[in-house]
């Protein structure tokens, strides 16, 4: 009988996770690698594997938005990290929102008890031979990152990320406050804090003069546009924070019967309801002005804030130069990059490249060739761009429409046209599914129903 084949698999987060559980369902050994707790990051607080440290949201679970396309696809591809968040969602209205801890928990248990996956505990600092999947996230140890850069032949680039605060719920002044969707759309799942013009000036003022974890003028230029911190946003003008984070847009004070100048808004950040956390809040503010500025807002006066925000560095490749459409390296055919390393941006993106990178690493060892996803689906043109792109002025990219190849027949109305991408990306996964999925162990009758 033949040994079966290992792949070293390096970090334990959304990429490295999904990446083990595909190549497991393929009786493909994995040696999966998680520094953690044995060294620590700046932002992680517990060993579990899967750690959220920024938002709980997946975004928008709905076929009329990229990332939803993105959600069902996963699901269509046994995802780990998809069935995990479905079990633990909690109400986000539209969005998929998960209880951050027992998300993390199922997935350490569910890859803790696979026979095929040997969980390491230990920091890997060289690159090992022989089939390997490069999973380590946006806090890559620099003794790793030294060793990659060697292997790239370029050096790396990045950007910050910021962390939005939480609060303890029932700190929550809830007679200054109300529970509202969007154009009451998904339920009353979020908890809003109305802004009179006053109330709004005010904070406004109080946020541009707050004091902030300096950084280089050349590196504030760097933050990620989908993760902008809130005075980064503000110092674009007070129309701006209007128009994004604190829009009152599709929301009505139901004392007032009107709509309020500004509002900020909490989603639940577990299933318990115990924790929310401020919606496009991220931060640099250090802690003690940070606090000051979001007692300003109406209903969090006498808060209890379980988290501040933070900021922190990102790492990632410059994937065009580095990167084939399969995820493997240009030098190196058996070594793979997954996740926000590789240039996505977003917990939803990066588990999709640890899928991706874990069936096609299982279809080189066990099927002899690789057969790309379609790039008309979303996972399929997510892989296409961050290997396609200019290499020049590389960019962190969430999923979007606009990176799905075009209808062959236009489509002039915007959510038809939507809808078509939609549509013609399921059917396309469908049919390559059909075509592979007896090797990859997936039938098209497991699929989710979709409307």
């Amino acid at each position: 009988m033949s040994t079966p084949p290992l792949v070293t698999v390096i970090g334990g987060g959304m990429a490295g996770c999904e990446a083990a559980w595909q190549l497991a369902k393929r009786s493909v050994h994995v040696r999966l690698y998680e520094m953690r707790p044995v060294k620590s990051t700046p932002v992680h607080k517990t060993d579990a594997l899967a750690e959220m440290v920024c938002s709980n949201s997946l975004r928008s679970d709905g076929l009329d938005n990229a990332v939803g396309v993105l959600h069902e696809e996963m699901r269509r591809l046994d995802s780990l990290f998809l069935s995990s968040a479905d079990h633990n969602r909690v109400p986000a209205g539209k969005a998929l929102a998960v209880d951050r801890h027992r998300f993390a928990r199922e997935i350490t248990e569910r890859l803790e008890a696979l026979d095929e996956v040997e969980i390491v505990r230990q920091e890997l600092t060289e690159i090992p031979a022989g089939p390997c999947i490069i999973a380590t996230g946006p806090l890559t140890s620099e003794t790793l990152s030294r060793q990659i850069r060697e292997l790239t032949g370029s050096e790396h680039l990045y950007f910050y990320d910021a962390i939005s605060p939480i609060v303890l719920a029932d700190t929550i002044d809830t007679e200054k406050t109300f529970a509202a969707s969007r154009y009451d759309k998904g339920g009353a799942d979020y908890i809003n804090c109305p802004f009179t013009r006053e109330e709004f000036e005010r904070f406004y003022t109080a946020l541009m003069g707050a004091d902030t974890l300096e950084l280089p003028d050349f590196e504030r230029k760097l933050f990620f546009e989908g993760c902008l911190p809130i005075e980064e946003i503000g110092r674009r003008g007070a129309e701006t924070l209007l128009y994004g984070p604190m829009k009152p847009v599709g929301l009505t004070d139901p004392r007032s019967g009107e709509r309020p100048h500004a509002v900020a808004q909490l989603r639940q950040d577990d299933i318990a309801a115990e924790h929310y956390s401020l919606v496009g809040f991220q931060t640099r503010l250090k802690w003690g002005p940070q606090e000051e500025v979001l007692r300003l807002i109406p209903g969090l006066e006498n808060a209890e804030f379980v988290r501040f925000g933070t900021v922190h560095r990102n790492t990632y490749i410059n994937a065009p130069r580095v990167l084939s459409e399969t995820l493997q390296t240009r030098r190196r055919g058996d070594l793979y990059f997954a996740g926000q390393i590789a240039g996505t941006e977003g917990y939803v993106e990066s588990a999709a490249g640890g899928l991706l990178a874990g069936i096609y690493c299982g279809m080189a060892l066990l099927d002899g060739g690789i057969r790309p996803v379609p790039r008309t689906t979303a996972i399929g043109s997510l892989a296409f761009y961050i290997s396609h792109a200019r290499a020049i002025d590389y960019q962190p990219t969430n999923i979007t429409f606009g990176i799905i190849p075009a209808l062959e027949e236009p489509v002039r109305k915007k959510q038809e046209r939507r809808e078509a991408l939609a549509a013609r990306a399921l059917r396309d996964l469908d049919s390559w599914i059909e075509t592979n999925g007896d090797k990859l162990g997936l039938h098209t009758g497991a699929r989710r129903a979709t409307g």
